[in-house]
């Protein structure tokens, strides 16, 4: 394990998650499943207490820690994408496999985490600053999913 992970916290299902994300993202997979030797608050023992995991090389561990502690928008995982069609396919997994639509690229699954599917013309138009930020950004708000053609034709002006 990483000497730095990010841990997320699940009611129950965090190795479900993991298989997910694992089946979306690349770089991604699931590692070492580790059971509760005993009951614990939320579960019993037998049951996958934390899962390691990576998104697109990020190491995670998920906790099953029960319905104690809730997921918000405080965390989220951004994610840089080249063009349309990546920025579809991630926004429709997320979103088609139980999650919710968000304002200006962002969305949750339906574990409750936070996901940013940015495409990378919006962070380029953002540090170009000016007025072809001012024009992006004003164009992304009106927006669910980032529309890649409408930032392009807010930048050319």
């Amino acid at each position: 394990m990483s000497k730095n992970t990010i841990c997320l916290w699940y009611d129950h299902d965090a190795e479900a998650a993991a298989n997910f994300y694992a089946s979306v993202f690349p770089d991604s997979s699931v590692g070492a499943v580790h059971r509760a030797p005993t009951d614990f608050p939320g579960g019993k023992a037998g049951q996958a207490l934390t899962v390691e995991f990576t998104v697109l090389g990020i190491p995670c561990l998920g906790l099953n820690g029960g319905s104690t502690f809730k997921q918000s928008e405080a965390f989220s995982f951004q994610i840089s994408t080249d063009d349309q069609e990546e920025t579809d396919r991630y926004w429709n997994a997320i979103v088609g496999n139980g999650g919710a639509e968000s304002a200006c690229g962002w969305c949750k699954d339906k574990w409750g985490l936070s996901w940013q599917i940015t495409p990378r013309v919006l962070t380029d138009a953002m540090k170009q600053g000016g007025e072809v930020a001012k024009r992006a950004f004003t164009a992304m708000m009106e927006m669910r999913k980032i529309d890649v053609a409408k930032i392009e034709a807010a930048v050319r002006g």
